[in-house]
């Protein structure tokens, strides 16, 4: 998008620096303002293909809808229960929704600058130094796809393992790693058709995703506020420690315990990679990436509350036969029919974000290959003419997921490994722009929307929280560690990068994001690769 914001930082800037500016971003979505969102994406080295309809409100829902609070902190919640117990999920919720923020500010801030479906390979090539911008571009959005793709497997096969446990209730559905896979690939078949041929219902279902989340948590922490059984007391929710992972550094075990919370907090990329199909793009997806977060903050929050003082027995809900403590925490505070009812919002829930998630992981594909970076894209950057979406790269993203999760047939860890894997994939990808943004210091020019003065102290705090993490989550999470309970998170993101690796210096190196290069099975339909400075 042009304005006078993007050439002047100066130019509209808030009186505190922070956020878009009063002039330039704002305004009606008549013809003008879509004129300038398509001027700005053919500034950045690409012709407007994808259909652009979405509202700053949807886009902001579909990284609502992928963040997901009722997916994420009830999938992971056995996890938190064995991992720290509830002073963790609450306290690790608290702190990591924090750090989360920062990061997301400092990624809006770039967002606003490129406004592209192509989003963190595509920003830290135009970051990065000229002589290494193509090498950095080209291993960012390795990462992305590989944290794409694991969130989405993550989201569905929490889905799965949550239908499963409403199946068990209501029709004594016996519920085995086998028929959870089955469950598990029904799902993302049910979103890779939604995406295919439900494109509008898609964008309706993202929109009313938003109150389905919002309503739904506040009816189940409504609900358990008012059970009737006796509620744990204030000092358990935030102070009662547990380790049932077999390690005995109470330490070790809070540091690898904040993955349940970090894991939830992903997936607000969509809203950069939802940006060629929004009105006002470089305002929009930036505010839908911070609105994003700080409203799942504190839904999460009310949520986990809830469920945490409902606990009526700690080690029956764990061991429940549902395999989903959070349903039999349902159960044992408001009794079989209300239970029931409220899983099957949770489980709407979490269908609405794989759903999202779908959507968004096709996105980046489509632009990753639309530029020649992976196997076989003249197959993964079609569009449909009918639909104006990638459905090729729906069908990638459904079948990836589906391979990730395939090892829980023999590994009791494997969720929390797919959990990792998107985790250290994403924010991996999240932070390497932040850090070419801060080496390239004044000479970034930002959008209408920015951190002012706070740009780098908030840089530098997200770097920093990503490091750590990123190492975190490659450790194992029970003890002792057998071929049965591993976490194969590092040998995902080494066979990831060792093929990224490889492929780059056979290969790509000599035609990745250059000008003019002659690009493997790629056509040049959708305009030119975006140019160097």
């Amino acid at each position: 998008m042009t304005s006078d914001a993007s050439t002047n930082p100066g130019a509209g800037e808030a009186p505190d620096g922070l956020g878009p500016a009063d002039g330039g971003a704002a305004g009606g979505l008549g013809g003008r303002r879509a004129t300038s969102d398509e001027e700005r994406l053919a500034q950045l080295g690409y012709t407007q293909v994808l259909a652009r309809r979405m509202s700053g409100f949807a886009n902001y829902a579909v990284s609502f809808t992928i963040i997901s609070v009722l997916s994420g902190c009830l999938t992971m919640y056995a996890f938190g229960m064995n991992t720290g117990g509830p002073a963790l999920i609450t306290w690790g919720w608290v702190g990591v929704g924090l750090m989360t923020l920062l990061v997301g500010l400092s990624m809006a801030e770039i967002c606003s600058a490129y406004p592209t479906s192509a989003g963190l390979y595509f920003w830290a090539h135009r970051l990065a130094p000229e002589r290494s911008a193509a090498a950095w571009a080209w291993f960012t959005g390795w990462f992305n796809v590989l944290g794409q793709v694991a969130v989405t497997a993550g989201i569905d096969f929490g889905a799965a393992s949550f239908l499963g446990a409403y199946l068990n209730l209501q029709w004594d559905f016996e519920v085995t790693p086998g028929r959870t896979i089955l469950l598990f690939a029904a799902i993302l078949v049910l979103h890779g058709l939604l995406n295919t041929f439900g494109v509008r219902i898609v964008a309706i279902l993202n929109s009313v995703s938003v109150w389905w989340h919002v309503l739904g948590v506040a009816a189940i922490a409504g609900a358990l506020a008012f059970a009737p059984d006796h509620h744990r007391s204030t000092g358990f929710v935030f102070t009662h420690y547990v380790n049932n992972t077999g390690w005995s550094s109470g330490f070790y075990v809070v540091l690898i315990g904040l993955l349940m919370a970090q894991y939830t907090f992903t997936g607000y990329d969509a809203s950069a990679h939802m940006t060629e199909e929004t009105h006002d793009a470089a305002t929009a997806g930036p505010r839908g990436i911070v609105r994003s977060i700080w409203t799942s903050w504190i839904a999460g929050f009310v949520l986990l509350l809830g469920f945490t003082y409902a606990i009526q027995s700690y080690d029956d809900e764990l061991g429940s036969a549902t395999g989903a403590p959070p349903a039999q925490i349902l159960l044992d505070a408001l009794g079989a029919t209300a239970g029931k009812l409220l899983l099957l919002v949770v489980i709407g829930a979490q269908l609405f974000c794989g759903m999202a998630s779908v959507t968004a992981n096709s996105r980046m594909i489509y632009a990753f290959s639309r530029d020649g970076a992976l196997p076989f894209s003249r197959v993964w950057h079609t569009v449909s003419p009918r639909t104006r979406t990638p459905v090729a790269a729906v069908w990638l993203a459904a079948l990836g997921a589906l391979v990730l999760g395939l090892p829980y047939l023999i590994n009791v860890t494997a969720y929390a490994a797919v959990t990792s894997i998107a985790v250290i994939g994403l924010y991996i990808a999240y932070v390497i722009p932040t850090l070419l943004r801060l080496l390239k210091g004044d000479a970034f020019t930002p959008g209408p929307w920015h951190l002012g003065r706070w740009s780098r102290p908030v840089g530098v705090a997200a770097v920093a929280w990503v490091a750590l993490i990123t190492v975190l989550f490659m450790l194992p999470q029970l003890s002792p560690v057998t071929w049965g309970n591993f976490n194969y998170a590092p040998v995902a993101v080494l066979v990831v990068l060792g093929f990224a690796t490889t492929w780059w210096l056979a290969s790509a190196r000599h035609w990745f994001l250059r000008p003019h290069a002659e690009l493997p099975g790629r056509a040049h339909a959708e305009g030119p690769p975006p140019s160097p400075r």
